[in-house]
């Protein structure tokens, strides 16, 4: 089936640039459940519903708002997305991770996304922020499966590092001038919508994850396809200790994340004050 993926962009695009003909955002933002308070830092100059830019899917998930938001961030250019979309809404990769297309077409040069996770690396706990260092994709499905549009990216993208290392420090030194406690580790992904079992949990571990979730690759592979630097974010919603695994409600995941989202927010900004330092030595 041929795609026709750079055309609908370029729709997107012209819509976005009818509300915001002279927007050029540097940073693109996700901004996942209970992480939407980050908002408030920003100066809007534009906002978009998704449903009125094409082929953007509608949203369904609580705590995802759907607007699209063009402003500034600590004098920063940025796109933010409010809310984004997950493989269980019905949606496959390409679709869920479309709003990147646009983001990257804009003239953005690196993209910042959180989202909540279930913390399994015994160290961590409720509430912990993690600096995203890999992933693993156990999604099954993946946005650049179909021909490939040269003028959106090569065909073969390179994922030896697909967060950027510099980028990583970057948060590692700002978090530790904030004294905010970070750790580093590997994302899981896949599909949900349901929580995993205690069986899951133990392979996830296995295979070298520290927490999972049912979002972000999408957007990353999408991103490093782009040209994008990526820089990833996870707070720790709950724990899955497969010993000690009690039932969760989606209330206090998002509980968890917005109290933890304080800590994000203030690390986000002191990286963008600094992106036009010296990157730090590896």
């Amino acid at each position: 089936m041929q795609r026709h993926e750079w055309e609908h962009v370029q729709e997107a695009l012209a819509r976005v640039r009818s509300e915001a003909p002279e927007a050029r955002p540097r940073v693109g933002i996700v901004l996942g459940t209970g992480l939407g308070g980050l908002v408030e830092e920003i100066r809007i100059e534009t906002t978009i519903p998704y449903t009125e830019i094409p082929y953007f899917p509608r949203p369904t998930v609580e705590g995802h708002a759907g607007r699209f938001l063009l402003g500034t961030l600590g004098g920063v250019p940025v796109a933010a997305m409010e809310g984004r979309y997950h493989l269980y809404e019905g949606y496959n990769a390409a679709q869920v991770a479309f709003p990147i297309r646009v983001i990257a077409a804009l003239g953005a040069e690196l993209l910042i996304v959180s989202n909540a996770s279930g913390g399994m690396n015994p160290t961590y706990d409720k509430g912990d922020l993690v600096v995203i260092d890999d992933h693993i994709n156990l999604m099954g499905a993946n946005p650049l499966i179909g021909p490939n549009d040269d003028r959106l990216g090569p065909r073969y993208p390179d994922m030896s590092r697909p967060y950027d290392p510099a980028l990583i420090k970057l948060a590692m030194e700002e978090a530790l001038k904030l004294g905010i406690a970070v750790k580093r580790g590997v994302y899981v992904g896949v599909v949900g919508p349901n929580l995993e079992t205690r069986a899951e949990y133990r392979f996830l571990r296995l295979i070298g994850a520290d927490v999972v979730g049912m979002s972000t690759i999408p957007e990353v592979l999408t991103a490093i396809h782009a040209g994008l630097r990526v820089l990833g974010f996870s707070i720790v919603t709950d724990l899955c200790l497969p010993d000690a695994l009690e039932p969760v409600e989606i209330a206090d995941i998002l509980a968890t994340a917005n109290r933890a989202e304080g800590k994000l927010r203030r690390l986000v900004l002191a990286i963008l004050a600094r992106l036009d330092q010296p990157a730090p030595r590896n």
